[in-house]
């Protein structure tokens, strides 16, 4: 009797804390948890839903982006960059606008149903190849990412991109994309949409811009904080030039007719 009262200490030593939590969730807790996580997900989803389908007609107030850029002057004083940023609706914008956006990043807009696939597969093969590669988002993915998402490279926020990119493309018309884009995209310093851009750079407002400003404003798409509208590079003037032959090659403004 003395040996085993001597080792029943040691039986009850060799239980952890993290055990005996784990003990203690009984089969009803762990039902309980699983439909607290399913009815979070399932409402997560429908004010997904919701929220796109109320933007197909309500003019976003702002972006994740801008958010972020808010939050980033907030945080950092030193870093505080005024947001400029006003909504104009479609037929406010000079179509060389969408035309130019659609000739330098996303030539199969039209076509595609939110992913250009054949773009990915060959940006997949340089990676492979150890090459170059550029980034082969569409336009639809760029606004799923900057209304909604962040910046980053997480497979987190890929998915999120993939999935709110499906959303809008079911719920949005190829035109309501376009004018979502031009209005939130970044054309300077925390200087969103078009109106902006064309106010501050050429001193019109949006529905006044020509081929050449649109061209020039879609120049600085790929990193509008480094590259300036107002001061370009070499590399800049001759983009826009290859942006201007694009757009006349899809045929101009008229292009835009076969948006559905």
């Amino acid at each position: 009797m003395n040996e085993a009262q001597e080792i029943s200490p040691k039986l009850t030593a060799d239980v952890t804390p993290s055990q005996s939590a784990t003990a203690s969730i009984t089969p009803c807790k762990r039902v309980r948890i699983l439909r607290i996580i399913g009815h979070s997900l399932l409402a997560a989803f429908a004010l997904s839903i919701i929220l796109v389908l109320a933007l197909r007609w309500i003019a976003p107030p702002t972006s994740a982006f801008m958010l972020a850029r808010w939050l980033e002057g907030v945080v950092l004083a030193e870093r505080r960059t005024p947001i400029h940023y006003t909504w104009v609706d479609w037929n406010e914008i000079s179509l060389a606008m969408p035309l130019a956006v659609i000739a330098a990043e996303d030539q199969k807009f039209l076509d595609h149903h939110g992913f250009d696939l054949e773009s990915i597969s060959t940006q997949l093969e340089k990676k492979a190849a150890g090459k170059r590669v550029r980034g082969a988002s569409t336009i639809s993915q760029q606004v799923a990412k900057n209304l909604f998402l962040w910046s980053g490279r997480s497979y987190v926020r890929k998915g999120l991109e993939a999935y709110f990119t499906v959303l809008i493309e079911l719920l949005w018309s190829k035109q309501r994309i376009l004018e979502v884009y031009v209005n939130i995209a970044e054309f300077g310093d925390g200087m969103y949409g078009v109106s902006a851009a064309a106010e501050t750079f050429f001193g019109k407002p949006a529905a006044k811009l020509t081929q050449g400003d649109a061209a020039r404003l879609a120049a600085v798409l790929p990193n509008p904080k480094r590259l300036k509208v107002e001061n370009p590079t070499p590399h800049q003037v001759a983009r826009r030039r290859w942006i201007e032959r694009q757009m006349r090659q899809l045929g101009g403004t008229a292009f835009l007719k076969n948006m559905r």
